[in-house]
């Protein structure tokens, strides 16, 4: 672990016995994560005086954009404030805000600009409220450009390197009055022994690596993520058995591209080895990229019963030229060869993908090979995409751009396509176990719930089958999710 500089001017202040100067060197030569820890308990201190000053309890909101692996940074931040001593609230009304972005697409850029015009007239008429924003968008240079010249209220800016220090960064702007912005090109320490809000008792995401080396020629992600760093094996299963204890059931391992994880052994060994932990009933994992998919992963996703049958196989185009352009690193053939061989092994896996549309140089032929793809692997699930272009990355520079109007035709026969072929209904009539995760947000009546192939199931139960495993008849399909039907305990 990585130890902060110290100063000829610390050492100076320190052989002179001076206090202040004695307590910061120690703060600043604290190894992580005991640094934040330290800064959590100042700011408790922080915020108990203000509460006692205004007579009431300071809240946070936390809005989060983009991925699940942003919703699992979120959770983190919601554990630091949680810590020390604000209290979650749903409404932007909060005393602490904290937008964590997502720059995947432009329009997220433009989403966050639209929050924040709003955020202004609220800090206005609220002088306690402290604004912030973290996350993949202020990796960006031209985005904090930006936000210093137009949005001058925001208090507290952050990347994707440091979230880890929310507390840290709190104390400096509440000890200042200044605004803070540490946004780091790179970091070398992986700090996840911090306070956590999960969104569920009994499920958790677990972060196995981060970053990304695949360099897409679509996507932003390796250059606002960082190249990849993978956690030590130890590490993780240490979090997985901590979180068996407090009651977790469902586990997703988490990473960018999770088969090129390197921390000494193989993704699929540690697979294996997060399977053998005792109380956990289900192992999931996002995302893979088909380059790296090994036999020995399929191998292990078949003999193991823990490992849930669903796999999110992102296709992009089933053309192999415009895969070639995207610096995908694979073929039609070969992707097509590899399902085949994960229905071999699996012949009831549920296939989930991404899909773009409109890429750079698309032709009719090679939007032909797609909807080829789309119907010979039958995937359960489609999520689809219109090509933008996305500053920064180099197919925003390709001139072969391609018009909107043939875009717009050939989306909706992309969603026919999907549809028409989605293998979804072959689970109508069968009882699935299902992981019951919440009320239904539009009938009351309702719970709802996945079955292990990742599929939303609503049926009818109360709260207290939340966190439980019940069987359900899937009785009726809906698209891309059930109704269904609990069967007798």
């Amino acid at each position: 672990m990585q130890l902060y500089e110290v100063t000829d001017k610390n050492k100076t202040l320190l052989h002179n016995n001076d206090k202040k100067a004695k307590k910061e060197f120690e703060t600043n030569n604290m190894m992580e994560p005991d640094r934040q820890f330290h800064f959590i308990n100042l700011c408790k201190e922080l915020i108990l005086d203000k509460k006692s000053q205004l007579g009431r309890n300071l809240t946070y909101c936390v809005v989060t954009f983009g991925c699940q692996m942003n919703a699992h940074d979120s959770e983190k931040l919601k554990g630091i404030l949680d810590e020390i001593g604000y209290e979650e609230v749903e409404d932007e009304k909060a005393d602490f805000i904290i937008y964590n972005t997502c720059t995947v697409r432009e329009n997220a850029n433009l989403k966050l600009y639209g929050h924040l015009g709003h955020l202004k007239n609220l800090k206005a008429k609220n002088p306690e409220m402290i604004v912030c924003l973290c996350g993949c968008m202020m990796q960006e240079p031209h985005v904090i450009k930006n936000i210093k010249e137009k949005y001058r209220f925001v208090d507290i800016v952050f990347g994707t390197h440091n979230i880890y220090k929310l507390a840290e960064l709190i104390y400096t702007y509440k000890t200042t009055g200044k605004t803070v912005i540490e946004v780091l090109d790179k970091s070398d320490d992986i700090v996840e022994a911090l306070p956590q809000k999960r969104k569920y008792n009994f499920k958790s995401g677990v972060n196995i690596m981060f970053g990304c080396n695949n360099f897409c020629t679509y996507c932003i992600v390796p250059y606002v993520r960082g190249r990849e760093k993978s956690r030590k094996p130890e590490e993780i299963l240490a979090e997985a058995e901590a979180l068996s204890r407090v009651g977790v059931k469902e586990i997703m391992l988490l990473g960018q591209n999770v088969n090129s994880y390197d921390g000494g052994i193989s993704f699929p060994e540690l697979l294996e080895r997060v399977c053998k932990i005792e109380g956990i009933k289900r192992v999931r994992f996002m995302t893979s990229h088909p380059k790296d998919l090994s036999d020995e992963l399929i191998e292990v996703m078949a003999k193991e019963d823990k490992i849930c049958k669903h796999l999110h196989l992102p296709v992009q185009s089933g053309s192999t030229e415009i895969l070639r352009r995207m610096n995908r690193r694979y073929t039609k053939e070969s992707y097509l060869e590899l399902v085949s061989k994960i229905k071999k092994a699996m012949p009831d896996i549920s296939l989930t993908t991404d899909i773009i549309v409109g890429f750079p140089g698309e032709t009719e032929e090679d939007f032909q090979d797609t909807l080829d793809v789309v119907e010979k692997v039958g995937y359960d699930q489609a999520y689809t995409f219109i090509y933008s272009k996305r500053t920064g990355t180099p197919a925003a520079t390709f001139d072969d751009q391609v018009d909107e109007a043939v875009i717009k035709e050939r989306f909706p026969r992309l969603l026919k396509a999907v549809n028409d072929n989605n293998n979804i209904k072959r689970y109508e009539g069968l009882i699935k176990e299902v992981l019951v995760e919440d009320i239904n947000g539009q009938d009351q009546s309702l719970v709802s719930g996945k079955t292990e192939e990742n599929i939303t199931v609503h049926f009818k139960g109360g709260s207290d089958l939340i966190g439980q495993f019940v069987n359900v008849r899937l009785t009726e399909c809906k698209g891309f999710y059930y109704i269904g039907d609990m069967e007798d305990k």
